[in-house]
């Protein structure tokens, strides 16, 4: 049976990362990168593509499971009618391999386990060798090499194409597997110990974890998203993927599935404004760093979205030998939006620099040059009709969001110049710019009969990214077309308490047939926007719904079906996590407001 995607946790190594399934199988790990080909990839197809499971012998799913503090180590808990027993499951940060490491431990009484090891490369697709070398079972296929380990030794064997052992553990007792990757024509990496790992796992994550500052509600879920955020960082390069997974779809059975894979610009202004605002710098300057490289270049090649290190050619192709999840295909790689004009994109790339400078982080020399070569490739393009901030494949469109986001561009130029005059450029060029923007939009993207801006010129659309309009402040909050806005999507882009990002209804908007989820991030941007216009209580009850979508282990996906109750998409997702940290942020400081005022009024 398909696992619902909520039922996975994720463990990682901050280079790649794995889904465990509460069956204890991790059905997906692409190695040794989070965009490389995966070894493991059942999550996208069945067995035969590649897991491995460790469990109790005859257990369907476990009892019950947990992150070990707060950190990205998981212990999952299975009682049986002879004992329990506990699974650790994490990956060290790397010295030079990735290893996944399984520490089986017994809590009480006698368990027989079951260990079921299917190395498949290439998405599933390449059986491997497998032969016995120093105590290890190793695999090979082309460029991969994996060793598998115990320790203390367990007797394995093979079986239909895979590696099995059974073994039992009493109370106290032990037995630790090592999943070490290494390039084919390398030699095998030093032996890592295991035990010793995990403790320096656990003191890592304890650290990292105590830099965090946020004290408002809901802190413990504040917090996971923050340590998924980090688990979703590359550390070589402090770029941030969009979700470790690839064609998780948005409806089950249906085509509308993508690669996340890849780290997206849009997500760089609000993922810098949660990561300084909940005290970690040193991931916001790294984070700034990675998208000064990757856009630096000519500003008409400036694309949405780079790979992990900034790679540019991200081609997207279908793998036709995994049925997908849940029979949702075509299975992608690669993404074809890469391709894709985005005029929104420049506003994010000025926004999250210009949030740099005013947190303070030490400005590039470089920085400034490249940001006034954006507005000049911008001040001649915003014109343009373009694909949207939701990648659209029908035809383009003078969509309303891209339009406030080159505002925002113009905008934030302004805010420096007016800041540090000692700058080069001309603010009155870019202001000039500004206001003509400002009144198209308000002129052409505007509705008076239903009193809402809509999701392009002269559409009758909704579109949920118009709710951005007051947090990046082309409108006060107060302005009547906002709170508008926020009625109209209230009114027609709720589907069982959250938001659609727009209506799918006809195809017409997206070139794509079939429907979607809830998109979670647009939910929580509806809970900004009410709060910022005023209706708190109606944010919080909201924030507080949205919350309680979380899974067991406090992760969520891109979007959730409201009629199955289930997540839907890739998983987990940076950008839910992100409007999760950044609606608590906002509601934190609506608190901190409202308690001068109660102390007063006492």
């Amino acid at each position: 049976m398909t696992q619902r995607i909520d039922d996975y946790a994720l463990i990682g190594d901050l280079q790649t990362a794995a889904l465990v399934g509460r069956d204890g199988s991790i059905d997906w790990l692409c190695l040794p990168r989070f965009d490389s080909a995966a070894c493991f990839a059942a999550l996208l197809g069945d067995e035969n593509n590649g897991h491995w499971q460790i469990a109790p012998k005859g257990a369907t799913t476990c009892t019950t499971r947990r992150y070990a503090e707060d950190s990205l180590v998981l212990e999952t808990y299975w009682t049986t009618r002879t004992g329990t027993v506990k699974v650790v499951d994490f990956m060290p940060q790397r010295d030079v391999s990735p290893d996944v490491m399984r520490i089986v431990e017994g809590v009480s009484g006698t368990v027989e386990m079951s260990s079921v090891l299917r190395l498949r490369f290439d998405y599933g697709s390449i059986v491997p060798w497998m032969r016995r070398a120093d105590g290890h079972r190793v695999a090979i296929a082309g460029p991969d090499s994996v060793w598998l380990r115990s320790e203390p030794p367990v007797k394995t064997w093979g079986q239909q194409f895979a590696t099995c052992s059974s073994f039992t553990v009493t109370a106290g007792e032990k037995v630790a597997f090592v999943l070490t990757w290494h390039p084919s024509h390398e030699p095998r990496p030093d032996l890592v110990d295991p035990y010793e790992a995990l403790e320096l796992c656990l003191a890592d994550w304890r650290d990292w974890s105590a830099r965090c500052t946020y004290r408002g509600p809901h802190q413990e879920a504040v917090l996971r998203s923050l340590i998924t955020l980090k688990a979703l960082t590359y550390a070589p390069t402090g770029g941030i993927v969009a979700a470790p997974t690839t064609s998780l779809p948005e409806e089950l059975g249906g085509v509308r599935n993508w690669d996340y894979r890849a780290c997206w610009l849009r997500d760089s202004s609000l993922t810098l404004g949660v990561l300084l605002a909940a005290g970690y710098v040193d991931e916001a300057v790294a984070w700034r760093d990675w998208l000064l490289r990757s856009v630096a270049g000519d500003p008409a090649d400036l694309q949405i979205m780079y790979g992990p290190a900034g790679e540019r050619r991200l081609p997207e192709t279908t793998l036709p030998w995994l049925r997908g999840y849940a029979d949702s295909a075509p299975v992608r790689t690669g993404n074809a939006a890469v391709e894709q004009f985005q005029l929104d994109v420049y506003g994010e790339v000025l926004d999250s620099l210009h949030r740099a400078r005013e947190a303070g982080i030490p400005a590039q020399r470089h920085a400034w040059s490249l940001q006034l070569s954006l507005l000049g490739f911008l001040e001649s393009t915003w014109r343009d009709p373009d694909e949207g901030l939701w990648e659209v494949r029908g035809p383009r469109r003078h969509f309303t969001h891209s339009k406030v986001m080159a505002w925002v561009a113009a905008d934030r130029a302004v805010r420096t110049l007016e800041a540090q005059p000692t700058l080069p450029g001309d603010a009155a060029r870019w202001r000039a710019m500004r206001d003509e923007i400002h009144a198209e939009v308000c002129a052409k993207a505007y509705d008076p009969v239903r009193n809402t801006f809509t999701q392009s010129y002269g559409s009758q659309e909704l579109d949920a990214a118009t709710l951005l309009i007051p947090q990046v402040g082309f409108l006060p909050p107060d302005d009547p077309r906002v709170v508008g806005t926020v009625d109209a999507v209230q009114a027609e882009l709720l589907h069982g308490g959250f938001v659609n990002r727009y209506s799918t209804a006809t195809g017409a908007v997206d070139g794509l047939p079939g429907q979607e989820g809830t998109f979670l991030v647009c939910s929580f941007w509806l809970a900004d926007a009410l709060r910022l216009i005023g209706r708190t209580e109606e944010a919080r009850k909201l924030f507080d719904r949205l919350v309680a979508l979380r899974n067991d282990v406090g992760l969520l996906a891109e979007e959730y079906d409201p009629v199955a109750g289930r997540q839907l998409g890739n998983f987990p997702q940076a950008f839910s996590h992100i409007g999760l940290v950044g609606t608590a942020l906002g509601l934190a400081a609506e608190d901190e407001a409202e308690e001068p005022v109660a102390k007063e009024a006492e």
